[in-house]
């Protein structure tokens, strides 16, 4: 469902399995090469649902890692606003609160937006949307060990609440949903981020289809 004025890259694999280290090495590198202005990336964390009604003993019980999680709606609508050349104001979402906070980030239609998340592929709007769909493919205790680094140090949780989140729904969501959807991609990227060859040759399927629209 391609349209001249936007090409959407859809980055998935399981949390922490290094898709945003591969999202932010084609944006540094597209960016050298085409322009800033050109290339854009949006998060999927960023339109978890609004929880602000909810105390935050409630927020904590939600199942980040289930795609219901999601406000994919408004996902989609400024998924199809961007291919349609408008800009849109993407919801900024607080890790520590468990809600949205009242900022959003007004960002421009890009020739190029990569967009990076655990459950994208769980949706067939969103496979329909994207130009090309990409798993990054890495093993389950790797990809636990940057979790627990990265909760602990990036967004305050605690060692027993990393772990009790891992066993109740994180690896049983990733069974369920995430790892299914694989069959989806476009590409698939075994060893995360420092697989150069793969990062290559997606940028190369990239620019070649920048160079048909």
């Amino acid at each position: 469902m391609s349209n001249p004025s936007c090409i959407i890259i859809a980055i998935t694999g399981a949390s922490a399995s290094g898709k945003s280290s591969i999202a932010s090495t084609v944006h540094k590198e597209l960016c050298n090469e085409l322009g800033c202005q050109e290339i854009g990336i949006i998060t999927e964390d960023s339109y978890y649902k609004d929880q602000s009604h909810l105390e935050m003993t409630e927020r904590v019980k939600t199942n980040y890692d289930h795609p219901s999680s999601m406000d994919r709606d408004l996902l989609i609508q400024h998924l199809k606003n961007l291919k349609n050349g408008s800009a849109v104001d993407v919801p900024v979402y607080s890790y520590v609160e468990h809600t949205r906070t009242n900022e959003t980030t007004h960002f421009t239609p890009k020739r190029i937006v990569i967009l990076e998340g655990i459950l994208l592929l769980t949706d067939e709007r969103v496979r329909q949307l994207a130009d090309i769909s990409v798993f990054v493919d890495t093993p389950l205790d790797i990809c636990f060990i940057r979790r627990l680094q990265r909760d602990m140090e990036e967004r305050g949780r605690s060692l027993q609440s990393v772990i009790d989140q891992y066993r109740a729904t994180v690896r049983p969501m990733f069974l369920q949903f995430i790892e299914p959807s694989k069959q989806y991609a476009d590409i698939v990227i075994p060893r995360g981020g420092k697989n150069r060859i793969a990062i290559n040759m997606l940028k190369a399927q990239i620019l070649h289809l920048l160079n048909q629209k």
